[in-house]
C-alpha cells in the first residue's frame, strides 16, 4: 500500500496538469468546428483541430526551454503543418501547380477568397491557410500565457477571440452555434475549476502551518471561492437574457463588405458580340466533348432537341431600354457548386462535358445549364442565373470538365401553366421608360388574342418567326430605337431583318409588355461534339413559368421560309396621318340641279313595282337576320353546354370559370389575364353589386362601400368557384364530378343574376353577342 500511494499521487498530478492543456486544445479546436459548418466536408475542421493540438503540445513539450526560444520552435513546426495542410487540400481539390506556387497564391489571396467564396466553401489551399495559421497562433499564445505564467483567464482570450472570429465569418450562412458555444463554456469552466499545481510531495500546502493560520487560510480561500461563484452566477443572471435574445437575431454577413469577382466590360453585355461572331462564322471558339449517362429515347418526341446541346455563356436579366446586362453576383466556388432547387414539374438529366478554349475571350465560362461540378479551372458562380466566370480570364488551351443537371420541363403542362408575379420576379418583369407606341400596341394585340401565358409567348415567337428575316450583316444594337426599326422599319431600307440579337431582345421586351417574366440568354447551339464555331453563337429568350422554371423559345424563322409582310397582321398607326387626296370642299355652295322634265325621264319598267321590291327585300333581310340571331343563340347555348357538361371535372370547372369571365366581358367589366382567380372573384362580386345599385338607383353607381354592401348572401359564390379553379390548376386530376357540378351551378347562377341586373335591351343582346364564340375559337384547347 505504501508503494502504491506515490504512483497514484503522480498519476493524479499528471491528470491535473493535463486538464488545462486539453482545455486549451478544445477551445481552439471549437473554432474549427464552428467554421467547418460552411465548408464542404470535414477536412477544414480536422486541419484546425490538428493545428490546435500541435501548437499546445509544442508549448507543453518546450516548457523547460527559455520563453524566447519557444515561439521560433513553434513557428517552425507550424510551417511544416501548414505546408502539409496546403498540399493535402490541393490534392483533394485537384488544384494544379507545385507546392510553392500554390502556397504563394494562397498567401496572396487567402483572406479575400475566403470572404467571397460560395457556400459551401470547398477546402482549397487559399480557403484553409488563414484558419490553420490563426488556430496555431491562438493555441501558441494561449498555452504560453496560461501554462508559463499561470494566468488561465488571460490565456483563454486568444481562443475566445478565434471562436468569435469564426462566428463572425460564418455569419447568417449557418444555424446558430448554440451547442458548440455551450461546450466552449463548459470546457473553459473545467479548465478553471481543476487545480494545476500541488504542494511538494503531493500533500496539503497548508500542512506545515499552525492550526490557527491554517484555519484562517482555508477560510479566506473558501470565502474567495464563494465570492467568485456568486459573481459568476450574478453575471450569468444579468447577461444571460441579453445573450439569449441575440440567438434568434440575424448576424451580419462580412461578405457584403468584400467585393466579389466581377465580369469585364466585354462580358457585361455579351449580346453585342453576336453580330461580330456572325460576320466571322468560321472562327473556332471552343472544342467540346459531351457525354450523357442517360441519353434520350429515340421514340421521345423531344429526342432530336435533346440530342442538340445549348451551351450557355451568359444570362441577361436587366434591361434599361438601351442595353441588356448580366447583372450577376459571382462568388468564388470550388469544384462542387451549390445545388439549386429544381422546378416542380421538370426532370433533370445529367450532362458531362469536356471543354477546351480556343479563341473565346473574356471571363464568362461556357457550360450547359445548370452546372453542378467543375474541375480543371478555378471558377466563380452566380446561383441566380447558374452561370460561371473564370476570374483570371479565359486563355487559349484552357481545358476543364463540367457536370451539369439539365432541366427539361414537362411540355404537356405548358399550355395551362401560369407565370409568377410579385417582388421576387420584378426584376425580369421591369420595362424601362420610353417604349415606342407601335411596340406597345403590338404587344397588346398579341396579348388580347391569346389569353394564357404560354399562348402569348407562342404568339410572340410565331409572329417574329413569320415576319422577319435573319441576316448575318445586320448592325448590332438592341435599344428601343434599334428594336423599333427592326420591327417596323421599311423592308427595302434594312428594317424587319437582324441577327438573333434583335430576335431575342424583341421577344423579351414584347413578353414583358405582355406580362411575361423574360430574360435573354447568350450561348452556342451545337451537336455537342467537336469544334464550336462563331457561327454557332446565338441568343435566345426564356420565359419563367410556375412549376416549370425557365423555358426557352426560338423566335428565329425556319430555313428557306419567306417572311410575310408585317402589315398583313399589324399596321402601326402613323404619328402624322397622310394628307387626303380628295379635293378640299369649296366654301361656296354649288348650284342646285335643274329638275328633269317628263321627256327626259327614263321609260317606266315593265317589271315589278317598287313597293313589291321593297317589301320583298325587307322580308328577306328580316329572315336572314332572324336566322343569324337564332344561329348565334344556338351556338352560344352549345358552347355553354360543352363547357359545363363535357370533359373531365377539371375541364368542366375551367369551362364554368370561362362562363363567368365571358359574362364580365359582356357586362363591360372585363378582367386582365394578370389577375389571380381570387382577384377575379372579388371583381365579379363588385361588378354584380354595382349592376344592382345601377338598376335600383336609376343609373347612379355606388362607391366601393355601397357595392360591397350590395354583395349580400344572395350573391352567387364566385369565390367558391375560384377556389375550385385553383384546386384544379394546382392539383390536376384531383377534382371530383360533384365539384364540377357545383362549379356549373355557381357559374349559371352568377351569369343569370348578372344578366337580370342589366337593362332590358342589354338582356336581349346578351344571348346573341358573338364575343364568347370568338374568344373560345382563339383560346387554346
Amino acid at each position: 500500500m505504501g508503494r502504491g500511494t506515490p504512483v497514484v499521487t503522480v498519476a493524479v498530478r499528471v491528470l491535473r496538469a493535463a486538464v488545462l492543456p486539453l482545455a486549451l486544445i478544445g477551445l481552439t479546436a471549437l473554432a474549427g468546428v464552428v467554421l467547418g459548418r460552411v465548408y464542404a466536408g470535414g477536412l477544414l475542421t480536422w486541419l484546425v483541430v490538428g493545428a490546435a493540438a500541435g501548437s499546445v503540445l509544442v508549448s507543453v513539450a518546450a516548457r523547460r526551454l527559455p520563453s524566447w526560444l519557444v515561439a521560433p520552435v513553434s513557428v517552425a513546426v507550424m510551417a511544416g503543418w501548414t505546408l502539409w495542410s496546403l498540399r493535402l487540400a490541393a490534392a483533394r481539390a485537384e488544384v494544379p501547380g507545385g507546392l510553392l506556387e500554390v502556397t504563394a497564391d494562397a498567401a496572396r489571396n487567402g483572406i479575400p477568397r475566403l470572404l467571397t467564396a460560395m457556400i459551401p466553401v470547398e477546402p482549397t489551399p487559399d480557403t484553409v491557410l488563414v484558419p490553420v495559421v490563426a488556430a496555431w497562433l491562438a493555441g501558441l499564445t494561449g498555452a504560453e500565457v496560461a501554462l508559463r505564467t499561470g494566468r488561465v483567464l488571460l490565456g483563454y482570450l486568444p481562443a475566445a477571440g478565434l471562436y468569435a472570429a469564426a462566428l463572425y465569418v460564418v455569419g447568417p450562412n449557418a444555424e446558430p452555434a448554440v451547442g458548440s458555444t455551450l461546450v466552449f463554456v463548459a470546457v473553459a469552466a473545467l479548465g478553471l475549476a481543476t487545480p494545476t499545481g500541488a504542494a511538494p510531495g503531493g500533500g496539503d500546502p497548508t500542512a506545515e502551518l499552525t492550526p490557527q493560520v491554517r484555519a484562517a487560510v482555508r477560510l479566506r480561500l473558501a470565502t474567495s471561492a464563494a465570492l467568485g461563484v456568486a459573481l459568476v452566477v450574478g453575471l450569468v443572471a444579468l447577461l444571460g437574457p441579453v445573450v439569449a435574445e441575440q440567438v434568434d437575431g440575424r448576424p451580419v454577413d462580412p461578405r457584403r463588405y468584400v467585393e466579389p469577382p466581377q465580369v469585364q466590360t466585354l462580358d457585361e453585355n455579351p449580346l453585342i458580340r453576336i453580330s461580330g461572331w456572325a460576320l466571322h462564322p468560321e472562327q473556332k471558339l471552343l472544342d467540346v466533348s459531351t457525354e450523357r449517362p442517360d441519353p434520350p429515347s429515340e421514340t421521345d418526341p423531344a429526342a432530336e432537341t435533346a440530342r442538340s446541346v445549348r451551351i450557355r455563356l451568359a444570362v441577361l436579366s436587366d434591361y434599361d431600354g438601351v442595353t441588356w446586362r448580366v447583372g450577376a453576383t459571382y462568388r468564388n466556388a470550388g469544384r462542387i457548386l451549390p445545388a439549386a432547387t429544381a422546378a416542380r414539374d421538370s426532370t433533370l438529366q445529367t450532362v458531362r462535358q469536356q471543354i477546351s478554349v480556343a479563341e473565346l475571350s473574356g471571363r464568362l465560362l461556357p457550360a450547359v445549364a445548370t452546372p453542378r461540378e467543375v474541375s480543371g479551372a478555378r471558377v466563380a458562380y452566380d446561383p441566380a442565373s447558374g452561370t460561371l466566370i473564370r476570374p483570371e480570364g479565359l486563355t487559349p488551351g484552357l481545358r476543364y470538365t463540367v457536370t451539369s443537371a439539365e432541366e427539361r420541363p414537362d411540355s404537356n403542362l405548358l399550355a395551362t401553366a401560369n407565370v409568377p408575379a410579385g417582388d421576387e420576379v420584378a426584376r425580369v418583369l421591369r420595362v424601362a421608360d420610353g417604349v415606342p407606341d407601335p411596340m406597345r400596341r403590338l404587344a397588346t394585340q398579341l396579348a388580347e388574342e391569346n389569353g394564357a401565358p404560354y399562348a402569348r409567348a407562342s404568339a410572340i415567337e410565331q409572329f417574329l418567326a413569320e415576319h422577319y428575316r435573319v441576316v448575318a450583316d445586320a448592325p448590332s444594337g438592341h435599344a428601343y430605337p434599334n428594336l423599333g426599326f427592326f420591327l417596323f422599319g421599311p423592308r427595302n431600307g434594312g428594317g424587319q431583318e437582324g441577327t438573333s440579337e434583335q430576335f431575342a431582345a424583341a421577344f423579351a421586351v414584347l413578353g414583358r409588355l405582355s406580362g411575361l417574366p423574360t430574360r435573354v440568354v447568350v450561348g452556342f447551339r451545337t451537336s455537342g461534339q467537336g469544334p464550336v464555331l462563331a457561327g454557332d453563337a446565338y441568343a435566345w429568350p426564356e420565359v419563367l413559368f410556375d412549376g416549370l422554371g425557365w423555358v426557352a423559345f426560338d423566335p428565329l424563322p425556319r430555313p428557306n421560309d419567306e417572311p410575310r409582310p408585317v402589315e398583313e397582321d399589324f399596321r402601326p398607326t402613323p404619328e402624322d396621318p397622310p394628307p387626303s387626296e380628295a379635293p378640299a370642299p369649296t366654301t361656296e355652295p354649288s348650284a342646285a340641279p335643274e329638275p328633269a322634265t317628263a321627256a327626259d325621264a327614263p321609260p317606266a319598267s315593265d317589271g315589278l313595282s317598287t313597293p313589291v321590291l321593297v317589301a320583298g327585300g325587307s322580308g328577306g333581310l328580316l329572315l336572314v337576320v332572324g336566322a343569324l340571331l337564332l344561329t348565334l343563340v344556338a351556338m352560344r347555348r352549345s358552347l355553354t353546354r360543352s363547357r359545363l357538361v363535357r370533359g373531365d371535372p377539371g375541364q368542366r370547372i375551367a369551362g364554368a370559370w370561362r362562363e363567368v369571365t365571358d359574362a364580365l366581358r359582356l357586362a363591360g367589366r372585363p378582367v386582365g389575364d394578370d389577375l389571380a382567380a381570387t382577384e377575379v372573384a372579388r371583381h365579379a362580386l363588385q361588378t354584380l353589386a354595382d349592376a344592382r345599385l345601377n338598376r335600383i338607383g336609376g343609373g347612379t353607381v355606388g362607391g366601393p362601400t355601397g357595392g360591397t354592401a350590395a354583395a349580400d348572401a344572395s350573391s352567387p359564390a364566385v369565390d367558391e368557384l375560384a377556389a375550385l379553379l385553383n384546386q384544379a390548376g394546382f392539383a390536376p386530376g384531383a377534382a371530383t364530378p360533384d365539384q364540377a357540378t357545383r362549379a356549373a351551378e355557381v357559374a349559371t347562377a352568377y351569369v343569370a343574376t348578372l344578366r337580370s341586373a342589366r337593362p332590358w335591351w342589354r338582356r336581349l343582346l346578351w344571348s346573341v353577342h358573338p364575343t364568347p364564340l370568338r374568344r373560345a375559337r382563339r383560346s387554346p384547347r
